[in-house]
């Protein structure tokens, strides 16, 4: 089966690229036309590609891009990471600038290479440039050359009614003449091949039952990025929309979706936060091409996400590895038993809603510097696991100091914010304790067993209420602030929803794990890989095309499969 996809939802890219094929320019910003789109420096449209035909049918596969009219058509495919390749048989397009306007210090320009006579656009925002090279054409006056561009114009025309082709480069500094590395029809066959392998690696078990899988697939694949700027290793942003950035918490699940098939690309993905951890032990907030962001933290859930990848991960870690990501997460950890804990209190907290990763959930209506126990769910969780590691590493001193943190700050979780049958977050300056009906506040079934059975039974019975048809809603529709799009108010997200399944199934509450995997699969199924969904109605919210919510799919789809 030939997956297909609209680029209005998922950009069309390839692994390595930092640019794609889309009409989303920015935030919310969808064209008329296509656009050659960069991830460098920001997202910055550069080219527009507009077919003859208005009216033109547009296609994508992960393979190939297509414009049809009639009996006309445009392909484009991916050459390598840095070029494209466009073919025309019978309709024509014309390749021009982004930006309506040139100023000094803004916009794209256009110039012959007197070398080849190639057409080369230089893109201020993105400091790159865009050299298209005429590599076939039809003879005769007005069809080749400089008559191909209009004059004084900004754009390149190539015709209708006849064969064209045409290779895209994107690059930062001077190259040589641009020579193809191999006939059209082979670069689309090597695409088809290099995506088909990658499917086979990380997603073996298909079937008719996970239909989404291979555009899950694709997702992941398509927003990969070569190192570059900050970040020094293969990243798998969690967008090439607006979201083309990596954040402390999103990682984690790209890293376990990613662990069977591609173990390297996933040990990447765990690390690469680590690679700008402050010597507080602090993780940033994001980290993308060229700004790292420390202004907010995320959740600890890296313990919780080292576990399932050291389990699943497709080879075994060196002694290396095992002591440098100790030594990561023990920084980590030690951050929020030193800088975010009043002193005498044994439970950390938050200083906004932010840290939490659920910026404007109703748990903080109450105050920004809150003691919540999802977060101190997350720390018992990492605590055991580098207890664990430390325990490898032939630490036993640490294990047992390690441990006995665990311990106090689960015995602390349940006497001090387990009140009447649910869970509640208290003000780290004053003492006053709060309650809210958000999901955040049963996310401690994450620790499954480890709680007392009355918690977890307790905890599994209260998560019926943000149950709908489609999945867990952060905010239950009967309350009175519920928002449809309210972001962490309402939708269902992808993280949580593998949090609580994970932490249900451990605590036995398998049949209710069993119903929130389901309807989260079928909800991608149905309605994409959006960043969040409309609790009631299913619709994919805000960007369409979300590496976390792809590489939920496949976790769940995954683990689905392996059980039956």
């Amino acid at each position: 089966m030939i997956t297909t996809f609209s680029v209005r939802d998922i950009p069309f890219s390839f692994p390595g690229a930092w640019f794609d094929v889309s009409p989303v320019i920015a935030e919310n910003v969808y064209a008329d036309d296509l656009h050659l789109v960069s991830h460098q420096t920001g997202m910055h449209p550069v080219l527009r590609f507009t077919a003859t035909q208005a009216d033109a049918d547009v296609d994508a596969t992960p393979t190939r891009l297509r414009w049809r009219h009639g009996s006309g058509q445009v392909e484009l495919v991916y050459e390598n990471a840095g070029t494209i390749r466009l073919r025309g048989a019978g309709l024509g397009m014309r390749i021009a600038a982004a930006a309506e306007t040139l100023t000094p210090f803004s916009g794209t320009y256009l110039y012959r290479d007197p070398r080849d006579g190639a057409y080369v656009f230089t893109s201020y925002e993105t400091g790159r440039r865009y050299r298209v090279t005429v590599l076939t054409a039809p003879t005769g006056e007005g069809a080749a050359g400089v008559e191909l561009l209009g004059a004084g114009e900004r754009h390149l025309d190539l015709p209708d009614g006849s064969e064209w082709e045409v290779a895209i480069e994107e690059y930062a500094t001077s190259r040589d003449p641009y020579r193809p590395e191999a006939p059209f029809d082979k670069v689309v066959r090597r695409a088809g091949e290099a995506f088909q392998a990658y499917v086979e690696a990380v997603a073996p078990w298909r079937d008719a039952r996970t239909p989404a899988a291979e555009l899950a697939a694709y997702v992941l694949w398509s927003a990969t990025v070569a190192p570059a700027g900050f970040l020094t290793r293969p990243a798998v942003l969690m967008s090439k929309h607006w979201m083309d950035k990596v954040w402390s918490w999103d990682h984690c699940f790209n890293a376990l979706a990613l662990a069977a098939g591609d173990p390297e690309l996933a040990w990447h993905q765990f690390h690469l936060p680590f690679d700008h951890q402050e010597p507080t032990g602090a993780l940033p907030d994001s980290v993308t091409h060229s700004e790292v962001l420390y202004n907010f933290v995320k959740p600890p859930i890296h313990g919780w996400a080292l576990a399932h990848l050291r389990r699943d991960l497709g080879r075994q870690l060196t002694r290396s590895e095992l002591t440098s990501t100790y030594q990561r997460l023990s920084g980590w950890t030690t951050f929020w038993l030193t800088q975010r804990r009043v002193p005498g209190h044994v439970l950390p907290h938050y200083q906004h809603g932010n840290d939490s990763g659920w910026d404007n959930a109703t748990t903080f209506d109450a105050g920004r510097m809150l003691e919540t126990a999802d977060l101190a769910a997350f720390l018992i969780l990492q605590l055991r696991e580098l207890a664990a590691l430390a325990t490898e590493l032939g630490e036993a001193d640490a294990a047992a100091d390690w441990q006995a943190t665990a311990g106090r700050i689960r015995a602390a979780l349940v006497s001090e914010l387990w009140h009447e049958g649910r869970f509640v977050a208290r003000d780290a300056r004053t003492g006053q304790v709060h309650d809210s009906s958000s999901l955040l506040a049963l996310m401690p079934i994450v620790l499954g067993d480890d709680l007392p059975t009355e918690v977890h039974t307790a905890l599994a019975e209260r998560l019926e209420a943000h149950l709908t048809t489609y999945g867990l809603a952060t905010e239950p529709p009967g309350s009175p602030h519920y928002a449809a799009d309210g972001y962490w108010r309402g939708p269902i997200w992808a993280p949580s929803t593998v949090l609580v399944e994970d932490g249900l199934r451990r605590a036995g509450h398998t049949g209710l794990a069993d119903t929130v995997s389901d309807r989260f699969r079928a909800l991608c199924e149905q309605s994409g890989f959006a960043e969040n969904f409309d609790a009631e109605t299913g619709a994919g919210l805000r960007d369409r095309a979300y590496t976390w919510t792809a590489a939920a799919y496949l976790i769940l789809a995954a683990a689905h499969q392996h059980r039956r």
